[in-house]
């Protein structure tokens, strides 16, 4: 145990006795009473946001104070616990504080227990201040009555701990912060200069470098790395392999080349990584805990889509969102039917701005025509939305759907729609979530084979979540990240008061033409 460990075991201990004295005096003195009395003035000392959440649990109790030593002691361990959710403990508790003033303490420890669990029932701010469009239905919790039955029960470390996600993707994201303050504590790992691409087989003076941020983050076996040092400079087939290992990690190219996008995402510290870890804990204590056991997840920062069957992942697809520009919004919807050989009602924006300007001559190429003031694309091979549209229950035309583009599902950054999300394998995926029942993936076939438009009901509502992690364990237990390309990395973390410096994002189709699609 560290000096200040103790220190603070010795401020919760004289605070404990000081709250135990103040709950026994009730009891055995009238005056106890006062508690009540000094209530609301204690009460407006407290941050506004905080104060009703505070009243409603006082009044519960029946105006009593509750911190005893064992209580105290369960709250110290439960604060403890912070780093995990990527947070501070300094941030939330000051038991040396409390315990100095004795008069507050009562009041202000509760205020202080309500505030931390808050955070980790529902986040620190609200997603809407952070993000222009956030319809995903949000975590809500009692927290007055969670607060009076875990002290009543004796349960108050497990009471904070599943307030938090209890899901594998927050665990394993949790442990991976837990992971990363302990290699900054280590010393992190040594700056990465950029500079010339380094081909494989060739010599450069960053190759000791480059070795030791792959031990730290376990692309490279520690004894690997050791006996590669030794080696030289050489950038020789294993750590080739250890680089594309970490290419793929973060998004990247797999071809073993350390160019323009791998050396901006080397150049990133253990710092800011971690910190970019503790936005995406935030990120998902925002979120409602129970999600449905079929459903489809689309990482929009990531170009990835999964879908869950029973609780399972049980399929992936590769992606392309929303660019910059027009960003796919993040959103939680159901849908309920496909449409085989869809037509495309062109967006007014889109048409106005993208397809009139180029006159008849385009429209008539793109097998397009004007109806009522609206273009309207023909279905076929060429059509934009491809063989099959996933139609979203939503007031923001965004939805799923084939494409004919499909060589831009090769590059690493596929955020290049105008907001909806283009799906690789879409027809192979429509017959997927069709294949429960016989008769409707029959229609869908024949369809299919006949080039005719038809909608076709599941049978049944899936789920669909638009979602952002730039950070996130994949199916290999690590870690995994992506820049920022809508910049809301920055925002949150500009709203939480965190000072982050992370890479940019490496267009590598910046040389293709980008197709008028949704």
């Amino acid at each position: 145990m560290n000096r200040r460990q103790l220190g603070l075991g010795a401020a919760v201990t004289a605070f404990a006795s000081a709250m135990g004295q103040a709950a026994s005096a009730q009891t055995r003195d009238p005056a106890a009473v006062a508690f009540y009395d000094r209530f609301n003035d204690q009460l407006a000392r407290l941050p506004a946001g905080i104060q009703p959440d505070v009243r409603a649990f006082y009044e519960l109790n029946g105006w009593r104070p509750v911190w005893n030593p064992e209580r105290l002691r369960a709250l110290q361990a439960a604060a403890g616990r912070a780093e995990r959710h990527g947070l501070s403990q300094a941030d939330y508790f000051n038991f040396e504080t409390l315990a100095a003033d004795r008069d507050a303490a009562e009041m202000r420890t509760t205020a202080a227990a309500m505030g931390y669990a808050r955070v980790l029932a529902e986040g620190r701010v609200r997603p809407e201040t952070v993000e222009d469009l956030w319809e995903m239905q949000k975590n809500r919790v009692d927290l007055p009555v969670g607060l009076n039955d875990a002290l009543a029960q004796s349960r108050l470390v497990d009471w904070f701990e599943a307030l938090a996600p209890t899901d594998i993707g927050y665990s394993n994201l949790s442990a991976g912060y837990v992971r990363y303050r302990r290699l900054i504590r280590e010393g992190g790992w040594p700056a990465f200069r950029q500079g010339p691409t380094i081909e494989p087989g060739a010599s450069d003076a960053r190759i000791p470098a480059l070795i030791q941020r792959l031990v730290a983050e376990g692309d490279l076996p520690a004894a690997d790395g050791a006996r590669l040092t030794q080696e030289g400079i050489v950038y020789g087939p294993e750590l080739q392999a250890a680089v594309r290992g970490f290419q793929v990690r973060h998004g990247l190219v797999a071809d073993g080349r350390i160019g323009t996008g791998s050396q901006r995402s080397l150049s990133a510290s253990a710092e800011d990584r971690a910190r970019q870890i503790a936005l995406n804990l935030e990120r998902r204590r925002w979120l409602k805990r129970e999600v449905s056991p079929e459903r489809i997840e689309v990482n929009t920062a990531a170009a990835i889509m999964v879908y869950w069957k029973d609780g399972r992942p049980v399929h992936s697809n590769r992606v392309v969102v929303g660019s910059p520009t027009n960003q796919t919004p993040s959103l939680e919807k159901p849908f309920a039917s496909v449409v085989a050989n869809p037509p495309w009602y062109v967006p007014a924006s889109i048409a106005r701005n993208e397809i009139l300007p180029r006159g008849p001559g385009y429209l008539a190429s793109q097998n397009m025509y004007v109806s009522n003031g609206t273009v309207i694309q023909r279905a076929g091979p060429n059509a934009a939305l491809g063989y099959v549209k996933f139609e979203l229950r939503d007031s923001y035309a965004i939805f799923l759907h084939d494409t004919p583009a499909k060589s831009v599902f090769n590059l690493a950054m596929r955020q290049r729609s105008h907001g909806c999300v283009r799906v690789q394998g879409a027809v192979d995926f429509a017959r997927l979530l069709l294949s429960p029942d016989p008769a409707l993936l029959e229609q869908f076939d024949t369809a299919q084979d006949t080039r005719e438009t038809k909608r076709i009901a599941t049978g049944r509502e899936i789920s669909v979540r638009l979602l952002y992690w730039t950070a996130f364990v994949d199916g290999q237990g690590r870690v995994a990240f992506r820049e920022d390309v809508y910049e809301r990395d920055a925002k949150l973390a500009e709203a939480l008061g965190i000072a982050i410096s992370l890479p940019k994002a490496v267009d590598d189709g910046a040389g293709v033409a980008n197709d008028v699609g949704p």
